[in-house]
């Protein structure tokens, strides 16, 4: 008696912020089984347990690698299984279909052997994970230090006049800030006392977020430097730019094949374009003739 060949499966995965339903369909597009398993290191072995036993895992299609799927999908990569990103089903099909995770684990499943889905994620766990973590930090606390600054402006303005007039006469904005961290409201029995404390914390709460933010450029720089030096020498190119470009190539940048597909990433991709009677340069470029003319 031999011994038959393992089929070929592909898993789709779709996440959840607990748990992760997956879908096992074969090489012919055959629905096998599904399952279910916790978000964790734990879910995820037994998750690859159970692929394992549907047969020869051709590749795991998983949505949300950048979000939900990021835990799994770092702990397949780790273990050489091929992962590929899936977009989540849209909002037409949910309304057609029904919104199932079952259904959508298959779905992603289905959008990996169609080739629908190639794009390799990001493997998120070298320099450029690390300049993602701080650039977020960093831009809450720039958001966070503008509106405390559009709100110490207003209170300004409808301080108490002795105040605002005393606040008028300051010129340069750290001395403003500075100031005003400095106020002395004394017992809250008036509004001068507590348009002081107001004032005082709204400003201390600014500077401690422009001494966050510093700390984070610096070490920003220090990161996009080590990760891409030549990239900094470039002519108006500071360390947060580069962190925004480098952060759109990912840790791995070996998943952008061309110039074209990094083009078509970053939103610079010419598209050929017609609507109607109207043709663009680019519609020429791409048909290497001219529109004819409109008709009237």
């Amino acid at each position: 008696m031999t011994n038959a060949i393992p089929m070929d499966v592909i898993i789709g995965v779709d996440t959840h912020k607990n748990a992760h339903a997956a879908a096992a369909s074969s090489g012919a597009g055959v629905h096998l089984a599904t399952t279910t398993v916790p978000a964790s290191s734990k879910g995820y072995g037994a998750l690859e347990a159970w692929a394992k036993s549907m047969g020869a895992i051709q590749a795991f299609g998983i949505e949300g690698t950048g979000s939900y799927g990021a835990g799994l999908s770092r702990f397949l990569r780790e273990r050489g299984h091929t992962v590929v990103e899936v977009n989540r089903p849209n909002r037409q099909l949910r309304y057609q279909q029904g919104n199932s995770d079952a259904v959508d684990a298959e779905s992603a499943a289905r959008a990996v052997l169609a080739g629908q889905a190639a794009g390799q994620p990001k493997s998120g766990t070298g320099a450029v994970e690390m300049i993602r973590h701080l650039k977020i930090a960093r831009d809450t606390a720039v958001k966070a230090r503008t509106q405390a600054m559009q709100t110490l402006k207003a209170i300004i303005v409808c301080s108490p006049d002795a105040l605002r007039e005393q606040l008028d006469q300051v010129r340069g904005k750290m001395t403003l800030l500075r100031r005003l961290a400095a106020l002395r409201p004394g017992p809250l029995i008036s509004t001068l006392a507590s348009v002081k404390a107001s004032l005082r914390a709204i400003a201390r709460r600014w500077l401690l977020l422009d001494a966050e933010i510093k700390q984070h450029d610096a070490h920003l720089e220090t990161l996009t430097a080590a990760r891409a030096p030549e990239l900094l020498k470039a002519h108006g190119m500071a360390s947060g730019t580069a962190a925004e470009m480098l952060l759109l190539v990912g840790d791995n940048p070996e998943r952008i094949h061309s110039e074209a597909a990094f083009a078509k990433l970053c939103g610079a991709c010419p598209i050929p374009a017609s609507s109607g009677k109207t043709g663009t340069a680019s519609t020429v470029e791409a048909t290497g003739r001219p529109m004819p003319p409109s008709v009237e």
